[in-house]
């Protein structure tokens, strides 16, 4: 069958390989959309530092269950659209007796660690599916990318009339927007792109902030000179690391979630003056039926954040595009069918 693999650096191709059998426990799924998202375009490029090639993409996944292994539960039938979480949890190291098993000390997160499903067929474990009557099969790949967003905010215990400033609008920094909105808070969306600001906007940000020169000022004067209560980082860019805890308030809160490219040097004495809550984000926990709800309730059109939808064949040009132009793109979504 078709799989898209990344061989190295800069070098997508479609190959084939062998179609997966379920196990007991397992379901078969014909895969029918999967989204492209930042770290795929950092695996394409080399920069991601936990892929090894060669590598099949794709982690942002829908399709439909073509066939259940004997162990499946009678709640799941063949012809049902889902999509599916695609973090493994090895259930005894420390993260996962903590009940925090989406920061498993061994996951394998599907297209990055293990090879992903921008493939035909994928067998998935029937406790890792999600379905909804309501959205479609391109709304279903959408979730995963929006949830990761969602627990940077429980992260960061986003509050009502809280103010967040959200560092990068792609589709994780949006779902980290949505997030935030959904429990009340003032967001402030900043990116580098001013492309991105229709959708930010779209999702709930009340402002907008261009990441030039003059950021800083823009954000302090919006915060009457405090500072946001709430810092989430969705970039992973050195400048935005030290931004973050140089630019939230006193005793106030940063989420990262984009892995840092390379070592960053803080000014520590921050760490301590402004007694900060310094919070990582990874993956997501229990979001994925927060981000279905939130979906379902209509407040906007997922499929706005779609800038272009192409076949397997299409990925490798579209990849060396978007490396190319990154301000065009905010979603690549892949047609399997």
């Amino acid at each position: 069958m078709k799989a898209l693999t990344i061989t190295g650096p800069s070098v997508a191709q479609v190959s084939q390989i062998r179609e997966p059998k379920p196990a007991h426990d397992e379901v078969l799924i014909r895969v029918q959309r999967v989204g492209l998202c930042g770290s795929d375009l950092n695996t394409f490029l080399g920069k991601n530092p936990m892929v090894t090639y060669p590598r099949v993409l794709g982690h942002e996944v829908a399709g439909t269950i073509v066939e259940l292994g004997s162990g499946v539960e009678a709640d799941w039938r063949v012809g049902a659209d889902v999509t599916f979480t695609p973090y493994t949890a090895c259930g005894g190291c420390p993260s996962c007796r903590a009940g925090r098993r989406n920061a498993c000390r061994d996951n394998k997160t599907m297209g990055v660690q293990r090879d992903g499903a921008l493939t035909e067929l994928v067998a998935v474990p029937y406790q890792k599916l999600f379905t909804s009557r309501k959205l479609s099969l391109t709304e279903l790949a959408l979730v995963e990318p929006f949830s990761v967003g969602f627990h940077a905010a429980a992260r960061g215990r986003v509050e009502a009339e809280e103010t967040v400033l959200v560092m990068g609008c792609g589709g994780v920094g949006l779902g980290a927007i949505a997030g935030a909105v959904s429990r009340g808070a003032r967001v402030i969306a900043l990116d580098t792109q001013e492309e991105k600001f229709a959708l930010a906007r779209a999702l709930g940000a009340r402002e907008v902030v261009l990441g030039n020169a003059d950021a800083r000022e823009r954000v302090m004067d919006l915060t009457n000179g405090d500072g946001p209560d709430v810092v989430i980082e969705a970039v992973g860019a050195t400048a935005t690391y030290r931004n973050a805890v140089e630019w939230v308030k006193f005793c106030g809160r940063v989420v990262y979630i984009g892995y840092g490219k390379e070592p960053v040097s803080y000014e520590t004495r921050l760490f301590v003056m402004k007694e900060l809550d310094i919070l990582g984000s990874r993956n997501c926990l229990n979001e994925f039926s927060d981000v279905i709800a939130f979906f379902e309730r209509r407040t906007f059109d997922p499929n706005i954040l779609i800038s272009k939808s192409i076949p397997i064949e299409g990925v490798p040009e579209a990849l060396a595009d978007w490396a190319a132009h990154p301000g065009r793109t905010s979603k690549i979504m892949v047609g399997m069918s």
